[in-house]
């Protein structure tokens, strides 16, 4: 049985029933990305400022269309859609590919599609399609031993490294943290997701202290030795993963990477060393919230975000103009309403009819979650800088799309996990 049936016994107040009297159109899974996409549509207006460039109707229009396919979505069986899945990964693969060859180049990063009237972001497509892919091997795969991890380990690789080599950092770590988290739903030993996950601070500790992996090496061969009935075999799997894993970071570091997002993993501890090149966004970013003070400067009138001084501030530090023009209370409005979004995806998550619902929603709220704690700290300076967007909030059709098309899926988990307990 998944985590759900934990949530549900530890939590008593997971078994609240809600009241959908007025239907889905106003269901607050829908609403509150709405109100988010209304906000910050107003938001990226008074970043852009001229009427004729601006995006904000775009945002906004695109965000409505959204609402209303998260709608129809909802009607629609996930087993109905079931067998359309893989091709669905297959092609977002395909799309993949396509960008190292048709792509369009933009800051550095080559993650477009043109598709003639609008250009497409395969990489946010390819996280609702990891999630789903899955979903769906996990639900057919309990793991149990070492050989069960590889099919759902390579339904995950080959996105990760296609996206990576863009290169989105920001996009592989999403990838990583939902595959975590759907490995813990899955029931799946805890020793072993950590192994997984801790490949990060190996690579971290290998480019900082070398020295270091002396004592931490032996930490991930103790984690698998006490979850494996073949304890000394599988302790030196892991620990030989783990130095390939040191091995391979300077490669990945040294050809994986451009050098503005070296800068951006390093600066953000100190951005003042280089105040006008990789810490502007950040020393930026930092002096527009902290202008904002408790209520903000008002809507449309925050000096710097009127001035421009954040480059790309619509997409991925949006956050910024909500805190100058806004203040504490705006940046606290929005982080409740993330709350309990997240809160009713989780909640959804434990009532599904079906383990592989159960996984879908369960990826969904760790992707949103994952993306709102990493864009948040970014901006206020307490992380680097890599590019993941504000869901709902940062500019991006692709991925507003996106959002919502996830969002119709809960509801549709949701509408049927109801009909199944009345």
């Amino acid at each position: 049985m998944f985590r759900k049936i934990f949530l549900l016994n530890k939590r008593g107040f997971l078994q609240k029933k809600d009241n959908f009297s007025r239907g889905f159109l106003l269901s607050p899974l829908l609403l509150i990305p709405l109100f988010l996409v209304i906000i910050s549509g107003l938001l990226i207006k008074s970043i852009q400022g001229n009427f004729l460039v601006s995006n904000y109707l775009s945002h906004i229009f695109t965000g409505f269309i959204g609402y209303l396919l998260a709608f129809f979505i909802s009607y629609i069986p996930l087993e109905r859609v079931r067998k359309y899945l893989i091709p669905f990964y297959f092609s977002t693969l395909i799309s993949l590919f396509l960008i190292f060859f048709f792509g369009i180049s933009v800051s550095g990063a080559q993650r477009w599609l043109n598709l003639g009237i609008f250009s497409f972001q395969p990489s946010e497509v390819a996280k609702l399609s990891t999630v789903l892919i899955l979903a769906l091997v996990l639900d057919k795969k309990i793991i149990l031993k070492i050989r069960d991890l590889l099919l759902p380990l390579l339904v995950v690789v080959f996105p990760w490294l296609l996206i990576f080599f863009q290169p989105d950092l920001g996009t592989s770590l999403v990838l990583i943290v939902l595959t975590g988290v759907m490995f813990y739903w899955s029931q799946m030993p805890i020793e072993w997701i950590l192994i997984l996950v801790f490949c990060i601070f190996t690579s971290i500790l290998y480019l900082t202290s070398p020295t270091l992996l002396i004592f931490w090496i032996p930490v991930i061969g103790y984690l698998a030795y006490r979850s494996s009935k073949k304890k000394i075999i599988f302790s030196s799997l892991a620990i030989s993963f783990h130095l390939l894993v040191a091995k391979l970071t300077p490669i990945l570091w040294q050809y994986g990477l451009k050098e503005y997002q070296k800068d951006r993993l390093v600066l953000f501890l100190d951005p003042n060393r280089d105040p006008l090149g990789g810490g502007y966004h950040l020393i930026q970013s930092k002096i527009a919230i902290g202008s904002g003070g408790l209520f903000g400067t008002g809507l449309l009138q925050g000096k710097l975000t009127n001035l421009q001084f954040i480059p790309e501030q619509h997409t991925d530090f949006i956050f910024s103009a909500l805190g100058e023009e806004l203040g504490f209370v705006g940046c606290i409005t929005v982080l409740l309403l993330f709350f309990f979004l997240i809160k009713k995806l989780i909640y959804t998550a434990t009532i599904a009819r079906t383990n592989f619902e159960s996984l879908i929603v369960i990826g969904i709220a760790s992707t949103f979650l994952f993306q709102i704690i990493i864009n948040l700290f970014m901006t206020i300076g307490l992380g680097p800088v890599t590019g993941i967007p504000l869901p709902f909030m940062s500019y991006g059709r692709t991925s507003l799309v996106t959002n919502f098309i996830s969002i119709g899926f809960v509801l549709s988990i949701l509408k049927r996990s109801r009909s199944l307990r009345s």
